[in-house]
Formats: C-alpha cells, sequence, structure tokens
C-alpha cells in the first residue's frame, strides 16, 4: 500500500549565514581587546614621548641660563637699561619661550589625536 504523499510547507527561504563584519578599531578598543590595547598604548606613548621631550627641553633651556650666568661671570655684570641681564633674560625673555613651547606642545598633542581619530575612524 502506497502512503498519500505528504505536504511540505515552506515557511523560509534557506539562505547562506550572514556573514559578520570584520570588527574595526572602535570596536577592539570599547571591547578592551588585546588590539585595542595595543592601539591605545601607542597613542599613549606617543603622548608621553612628547610630553617627556618638552620637558627634557624646557629643562635644559631653562637649566643652561644659571649655569651660563655662573661660568661666564662677565654677563653677570651686562645690563640692559640700566637692569642686570640676567634679570631681563629671566623676567622677559623666559615668557615667550615657554608660551611658544606649550603652543607647539599643544599643536603636536592636537596632532597626535587627529592622527589617532583617523586611524579609528578608518577602521
Amino acid at each position: 500500500m502506497s502512503q498519500p504523499p505528504q505536504r511540505v510547507r515552506v515557511t523560509r527561504t534557506r539562505r547562506p549565514t550572514r556573514r559578520d563584519r570584520p570588527p574595526t578599531v572602535r570596536d577592539e578598543i570599547a571591547g578592551h581587546s588585546r588590539l585595542g590595547t595595543t592601539y591605545v598604548s601607542s597613542l599613549v606613548r606617543a603622548q608621553l614621548q612628547l610630553s617627556l621631550s618638552t620637558l627634557a627641553f624646557g629643562a635644559v633651556t631653562l637649566g643652561a641660563l644659571p649655569l651660563l650666568f655662573a661660568l661666564v661671570p662677565p654677563a653677570r655684570r651686562l645690563s640692559v637699561l640700566g637692569v642686570p641681564l640676567p634679570w631681563v633674560v629671566l623676567g622677559v625673555l623666559v615668557y615667550p619661550g615657554v608660551v611658544l613651547t606649550a603652543r607647539w606642545y599643544t599643536q603636536a598633542s592636537e596632532r597626535l589625536e587627529r592622527d589617532f581619530g583617523d586611524v579609528v575612524g578608518r577602521r
């Protein structure tokens, strides 16, 4: 005896499994993955290197002034408009140098962060 044919109802078409997109750098950073940690630590290292080099530049530059005046005694005796040269250098000339160094540091720091943002946004 033959059995009657069974009915098959198709409720959904079979599709290949959806491929997940590869994780972006943002996903890696947000997920605290190894790659994300590497990206963030490279940014922190670059910022630390920038900070230490700026600090070293300031320490060498400002530290050289007392050394200069100690090793070259005639420089201590010079005066500009009746004001001793060390006072003029420390009271007037140092501040523009500090402001320019701070401006350079800020621009370099912003450039590092912008480059990091470009890398994160691209991938």
